[in-house]
C-alpha cells in the first residue's frame, strides 16, 4: 500500500484537482469536504499524513487538527490554506502542524514539503528523533554538552555553544538537507514569532554559519519566504 493522505478541502474543484495531482504522484488520497467529514474519515480510515484547509464549514482546520492531535500525537499534519497572516501561521504550529503552506503555491514545492514531513515523521527505528549526537561533515555536535568539535584539526578543536545556538543547531540536524521553517524554529525555541525574535534568530544563524564555515561542504542557505536549510554537500572540505 502506498502513502495515504487525508485531504480535507471544502473547495470542490481545488480538492478534486489536488487529489488527482497527488494520485499522479503515487499517493492514495482520502478526500473530505469539511472538517466534520474530515474527522469522521480520520476516525474510520488509516492514513499517513493529513493535509488540511483552515477555513471550512462546520469545523475549521485548526479545530480538526486539535481533535486529530488528541487521538494521534505523531501523525504529520500540513495546513494548506489562504490564511497567510503571521498569527494564523503561529496558530497552525501551536495546534501541532508539521508544516504550513499558503495558497497560491507551486505543486512541486508541495511535493517536496510532503516528502520532507514524511521523512521527519519516520519512527525512531528508522530515524532517531531523540538523537543527542550528530555528525556534520568534519564536525561532531553533542547536544547535551553543547559542544561542537571540529575533527579536521589535529588535535580536534572543540567549542561550547550557547543554549539557543545548541537548540537551533539540533533543529537543523533533525531537518538536515530539508527546509527548517522559520516560524517552527521561532515557536519551538523562542516561544513566539515577532520582529524582534526573528532578528535575534538571524543573529544566531550568522553565528552558526561562522562556526561551520571551516567545512566547505556545510552551508546554511535561506529559502525565501519559508526558512533555512542546512546542506551537507559531497566533496572535499576546505
Amino acid at each position: 500500500m502506498g502513502t495515504r493522505i487525508l485531504l480535507v478541502e471544502d473547495d470542490q474543484n481545488f480538492g478534486d484537482v489536488l487529489r488527482s495531482y497527488l494520485e499522479l504522484n503515487e499517493f492514495e488520497v482520502i478526500l473530505a469536504r469539511d472538517g466534520v467529514e474530515g474527522h469522521e474519515k480520520f476516525m474510520s480510515e488509516a492514513c499517513d499524513l493529513c493535509i488540511l484547509d483552515v477555513m471550512m464549514p462546520r469545523k475549521d482546520g485548526f479545530s480538526l487538527a486539535r481533535l486529530i492531535r488528541e487521538e494521534n500525537a505523531e501523525l504529520p499534519i500540513i495546513f494548506l490554506t489562504a490564511k497567510a497572516l503571521k498569527e494564523d501561521v503561529l496558530e497552525g504550529f501551536r495546534v501541532g502542524a508539521d508544516d504550513y503552506i499558503t495558497k497560491p503555491f507551486h505543486s512541486e514545492e508541495l511535493l517536496v514539503r510532503i516528502q520532507a514531513v514524511l521523512k521527519r515523521s519516520k519512527p525512531p527505528s528508522e530515524k532517531e528523533e531523540t538523537a543527542d549526537e550528530f555528525e556534520l561533515g568534519h564536525f561532531l555536535f553533542n547536544y547535551p554538552l553543547r559542544t561542537l568539535t571540529f575533527r579536521g584539526a589535529t588535535p580536534p578543536e572543540s567549542q561550547t555553544l550557547s543554549p539557543k545556538e545548541a537548540e537551533l543547531l539540533r533543529l537543523f540536524c533533525l531537518h538536515l538537507n530539508d527546509v527548517l521553517p522559520r516560524s517552527e524554529a521561532l515557536v519551538k525555541i523562542w516561544k513566539k514569532d515577532d520582529y524582534f525574535t526573528a532578528r535575534s534568530m538571524d543573529v544566531f544563524i550568522t553565528r552558526l554559519r561562522k562556526y561551520l564555515k571551516r567545512d566547505s561542504r556545510l552551508e546554511i542557505v535561506n529559502i525565501h519566504g519559508n526558512g533555512f536549510r542546512l546542506i551537507v554537500r559531497e566533496g572535499a572540505s576546505g
